[in-house]
């Protein structure tokens, strides 16, 4: 049996869930409709069943073993670990030529129909294909003129046939001028799609700085402070840190890693940083308190900051806040959603048991 065939949320909370098409409820469970025979994620557009017609699961698995059909409109199937292959085949071919053109008619002959990859990326990047190629674009010609290029050479080699309209699009995407770009530090993002929805990475050279649920109400505040404090410009682009997390998260999520070995690189403050040091020593599988890690670093009664802080943290499930719960056991708060909080912890929970169950009775 799968370890994530754990009980399901109660079943008024997900009728309300998938009432309100509520984001944080995306891999918690999937919603089948007895008069349509189609099952759907929580946030799928189209119209709402009534409660007395639908079942729920928490496995795709289970839905179509029931006798159900994956919905065509929100595609519960793609809430794999890693994308489709016919846009691991894309992203792969922008990887090898990052200047090339992608009409309509170049995807059209490479057997993807534009009209669902927009609609891909919109749900898993929040952008169109063509807004994320053109941004992947202006993150490069950052890259190079950070490291020297010239600024018409650049310009030219992105494509543009104007200097002004270079300019145009760099201080729309940077909020910086070209000329101000050697002041900066670029950080490389890409999206991630997990089991729980979608997530974004965030890389440099130090490390990983950012990984998020897309839909976390803090995220743009946490990216105008990347960018205005330490002075970040963000880019969509590639990194051996957003590949590694990339290849670490799905064994996470398949149960086979307990422990990250990406590194990080983690701006904040003093205290922010005893915190979250501490959030790294919670052991897989277990949980600590606030109280506790208070006491833990040097600052008894401080259980509200140490909150604070833990609502700081910029890196879910690597730096796990998602283990930290409420004095009397309850779950307190979780920047992706309570619901995803108690996937989480059940995840590492059965994983755990079953590893120990293995180390006292080991297969003869």
């Amino acid at each position: 049996m799968s370890i994530y065939n754990n009980p399901l949320p109660p079943r008024s909370e997900m009728v309300r869930a998938m009432l309100d098409s509520d984001s944080a409820y995306e891999g918690v469970f999937f919603t089948a409709v007895k008069t349509t025979g189609i099952f759907c994620r929580p946030t799928c557009g189209a119209r709402k069943p009534k409660p007395e017609n639908v079942e729920f699961f928490s496995l795709v698995d289970e839905a179509m073993a029931a006798g159900y059909r994956p919905c065509r409109r929100c595609k519960p199937l793609d809430l794999a670990a890693s994308a489709p292959d016919w846009v691991k085949g894309l992203l792969a071919s922008v990887a090898v030529s990052p200047d090339a053109r992608w009409s309509d008619a170049e995807l059209m002959k490479q057997g993807i129909e534009p009209l669902r990859l927009r609609r891909w990326f919109k749900q898993h990047f929040g952008m169109t294909f063509h807004g994320w190629l053109r941004a992947r674009r202006l993150g490069l010609a950052l890259g190079r003129i950070v490291v020297g290029e010239t600024l018409d050479n650049t310009a030219f080699d992105s494509g543009y046939e104007s200097l002004s309209g270079f300019r145009e699009a760099f201080k729309k995407t940077f909020q910086i001028t070209p000329g101000q770009a050697s002041d900066t530090s670029l950080l490389l993002y890409r999206h991630l799609t997990t089991p729980l929805g979608p997530m974004i990475a965030m890389a440099e050279e130090r490390g990983l700085v950012l990984l998020e649920f897309l839909d976390r109400p803090a995220l743009t505040a946490e990216l105008n402070e990347l960018r205005s404090r330490y002075g970040y410009s963000i880019a969509p682009g590639e990194h051996p840190h957003l590949e590694r997390i990339e290849e670490q998260l799905t064994l996470y999520f398949e149960a086979k890693l307990t422990a990250f070995s990406v590194p990080l690189h983690r701006p904040g403050s003093a205290f922010e940083t005893l915190v979250w040091n501490e959030l790294l020593k919670i052991e897989y599988g277990k949980t600590s308190t606030y109280g506790a890690i208070a006491l833990q670093i040097g600052k008894p009664g401080a259980s509200q900051a140490v909150g604070m802080a833990n609502g700081r943290n910029r890196l879910s499930i690597v730096v796990p806040c998602h283990r930290v719960v409420a004095a009397d056991g309850g779950l307190a708060g979780y920047g992706g959603g309570k619901p995803r909080k108690e996937f989480l912890l059940r995840l590492e929970k059965a994983a755990l048991q079953i590893t120990q169950q293995q180390a006292f009775f080991p297969s003869e």
